[in-house]
């Protein structure tokens, strides 16, 4: 049977990543900042964290060092498009190039290796009910997030930040503290992200191992329209995509036809997204006519 409590499981072990990077995106979007860049920060997080995980010997210190190592990265994208008011997009993709080349740069000095590190006494994650507790923390970031969003005063002016920040600044809310602050927080988060691929997922670092994850991630925000339920939904839709893919390469079909399954439901949902979003238009046009 194809779909069966197997393929639920593997689903929600590929959900992770991609759901704890797209929070830290749609809270971006919630400020007013489209952040593209979490690709590049999540590979940062891959790296960092069996790096510190293979020299202390502690996944835990991977994960803490990956976070900070992604918080500090999205700096790039703070400094940038708030300080200095460049194009987000622009610094975003600047950013997941940078990151390709650099850790494939540190790949090569750091172990000495290209391609891919593996070494049997890297520490992975412990799992808890077949998952790793960045698994259920990231569910509970959705609760979280949701309630900040919709109750709390925090959420309720981040909000006003990304839809006017005028207004918001006249009753004195700094827009560039809002921003600024939920970016190093979806650095944090792509930083977990990248722990849990690297060190949750599998157990290694290959170059460039995110493999349009954060890309993903991105889609999955403007599919939620940056809810915090949306955004899982449309996450847990990805990584369906991707246990499915995985459950059809063993079913015989070849791997480049598996491997591009999650990609494809991106692409379509762009373009229901798309759709949807140019259809009010279409009706306006025809009222005025």
């Amino acid at each position: 049977m194809f779909l069966d409590s197997d393929l639920l499981l593997s689903a929600l072990r590929a959900l992770t990543p991609i759901l704890l990077a797209a929070l830290g995106g749609a809270l971006c979007e919630r400020a007013g900042v489209f952040n593209i860049g979490l690709e590049g920060m999540m590979l940062m997080g891959c790296f960092t964290s069996v790096a510190t995980s293979w020299f202390t010997g502690s996944p835990w210190l991977g994960v803490l060092a990956a976070a900070l190592a992604a918080a500090a990265y999205s700096l790039i994208l703070a400094v940038g498009a708030v300080t200095l008011r460049g194009d987000a997009v622009v610094l975003g993709i600047a950013m997941n190039l940078l990151a390709v080349g650099l850790t494939s740069f540190l790949l090569r000095t750091v172990f000495g290796v290209q391609g891919t590190f593996d070494d049997p006494s890297l520490a992975g994650l412990p799992l808890i009910g077949g998952f790793s507790p960045l698994a259920y923390l990231s569910w509970a970031a959705v609760a979280v997030a949701a309630l900040l969003l919709s109750r709390h005063v925090w959420g309720l002016r981040l909000r006003g930040v990304g839809e006017a920040p005028d207004a918001a600044a006249t009753l004195g809310v700094s827009p560039a503290k809002y921003q600024y602050g939920v970016i190093l927080l979806s650095g944090v988060l792509c930083g977990l992200a990248g722990a849990q691929l690297a060190l949750g997922n599998v157990t290694l670092f290959t170059e460039n191992m995110t493999a349009g994850r954060g890309w993903i991630a991105v889609v999955a925000v403007m599919l939620g329209r940056a809810a915090p339920l949306g955004v899982l939904l449309a996450a847990l839709l990805f990584g369906l995509a991707e246990a499915a893919g995985f459950r059809l390469q063993g079913l015989g079909l070849p791997q480049q036809a598996t491997d591009a399954a999650p990609y494809v439901v991106t692409l379509g949902a762009l373009f229901l997204t798309t759709a949807r979003r140019r259809r009010p238009r279409t009706r306006t046009t025809g009222a005025a006519r």
